[in-house]
């Protein structure tokens, strides 16, 4: 049930600039360390377009969002991005070690337009909310510019492997290879022999996708195609296409194979701040309720994972640190389940849910409206730097997790569930900035 189109990609000039020089993480994961080193390595930069640096003096006339519209109309008349000649899709490989490991993979998969779909039409799902926010911010830039620069991350279901087999069948050089800023090479090869194109649209046909990363650039681009469809029109009927109904109907996508080797989910760890009256022995107290708790005495962030992932084989468990103490709390599945009666039997039982509708909400007092607006809670990949933050007084306690599984996500998505906000994090990230998808 998928619909997917070729496209005339807009792609940085090798003959002008390096790859390595002006390709970025998606937006939402560029620091501010990193902001500042994307700016200072090349003045064609991806992130003056995405994540523009404010300004004293900007208003309604000269802000982050007219200026990255400025940049990038002069970019392509500078020929800084040029079209290709002809529509194409692009073969997708990325191979990397994994973090904290010595495990080396390589996730692939393909570069095309997809058809945006309301959710309602059980063609697209999603697995995590959204927050306003973000949303606005991108709908803004997506006016302001006319064209998408990050391809939205979608998984498929294909125990046949057919566009792994046809895409990825020679040795030949690609068109274009990087290596980022965490190690992890990328590389693509463009498909524009119209047989092949034709033969893995058809493929797509009777497949569902589920957003892995990019929710809130999905919802900000079907927002916008809503605004720009023609008047009377009604969802185009599924089929093999050259191009989209109308050009804001579309937008980019990495299409990846669930069945494929190479996916890697990690863990988001909760940290807590800004606590008022926080206290270490009430709430442990509290933690007795739903949890077995055991003291640990080792604070090393290596050694808590793999406690914590052979803890978790056998039921939920987490790591809680806090100022003075560390702790492993394990599950009780009677008394969770009870408390957690009201929810669907596949949330009741995800971590990640009773994480936050017990610990975060019940035992510690944040609101889910608190939640959404990240008033005191963070979110960070490393474990070592959620220790860090507790240590350092920078933050009452953190919350080490074990990341959700494929299987897991997958039925959530399909049931038409969600699951809280930065409940995945799909290592590695793909580029923006490898293809450009211009509207106009």
């Amino acid at each position: 049930m998928a619909t997917i189109y070729p496209f005339r990609a807009l792609r940085y000039n090798p003959s002008f600039v390096r790859l390595e020089d002006v390709v970025t993480q998606p937006y939402d994961k560029i620091s501010p360390a990193m902001q500042q080193a994307y700016y200072q390595r090349s003045p064609y930069n991806l992130v003056r377009i995405i994540l523009g640096l404010p300004e004293l003096f900007d208003d309604e006339n000269n802000n982050v969002y007219t200026r990255a519209a400025r940049d990038f109309q002069a970019w392509r008349e500078s020929g800084i991005m040029a079209a290709e000649y002809e529509p194409a899709l692009f073969a997708y490989a990325q191979r990397y070690t994994v973090p904290g490991s010595s495990d080396v993979r390589e996730r692939r998969g393909f570069i095309a337009l997809g058809q945006l779909e309301d959710y309602g039409r059980g063609i697209v799902f999603r697995h995590e909310q959204t927050l306003a926010k973000p949303k606005s911010d991108r709908l803004n830039l997506l006016r302001a510019t006319r064209a998408h620069f990050g391809q939205i991350f979608m998984l498929y279901s294909d125990p046949a492997h057919t566009a792994e087999r046809v895409l990825f069948t020679d040795s030949s050089l690609p068109d274009a290879m990087v290596t980022d800023d965490y190690g992890v090479e990328h590389r693509i090869w463009k498909i524009d022999d119209a047989p092949t194109i034709n033969l893995i649209a058809s493929s797509m046909q009777d497949k569902k996708l589920i957003i892995a990363d990019g929710h809130h650039r999905y919802e900000t681009a079907l927002a916008y195609s809503r605004e720009h469809a023609p008047a009377g029109s009604t969802p185009r009927p599924h089929g093999v296409y050259q191009e989209p109904e109308y050009p804001e109907a579309a937008v980019m996508m990495t299409f990846v194979n669930m069945e494929s080797e190479g996916m890697t989910i990690l863990p988001t760890h909760r940290v807590v701040f800004g606590l008022h009256g926080f206290d270490e022995e009430r709430f442990l107290v509290g933690a007795r309720e739903f949890f077995t708790v055991e003291k640990l005495e080792q604070r090393d962030p290596s050694q808590l994972m793999k406690l914590l992932a052979k803890a978790g084989v056998e039921a939920t468990a987490f790591v809680a640190v806090m100022r003075n103490s560390t702790f492993l709390l394990v599950a009780r599945e009677d008394t969770v389940n009870a408390a957690l009666a009201s929810q669907p039997a596949r949330q009741r039982q995800l971590d990640i849910v009773r994480l936050h509708s017990l610990v975060l909400e019940r035992l510690l007092g944040i609101s889910p409206e608190a939640i959404r607006d990240q008033k005191n809670l963070r979110y960070l990949r490393e474990a070592a730097e959620a220790i860090e933050q507790v240590s350092s007084g920078e933050a009452d306690v953190a919350f080490l997790t074990n990341p959700v599984s494929l299987p897991e996500l997958r039925d959530v998505a399909f049931a038409g569930e969600v699951m809280p906000q930065k409940s995945t994090d799909f290592y590695p990230k793909l580029l923006s900035g490898l293809t450009v998808y211009a509207l106009e």
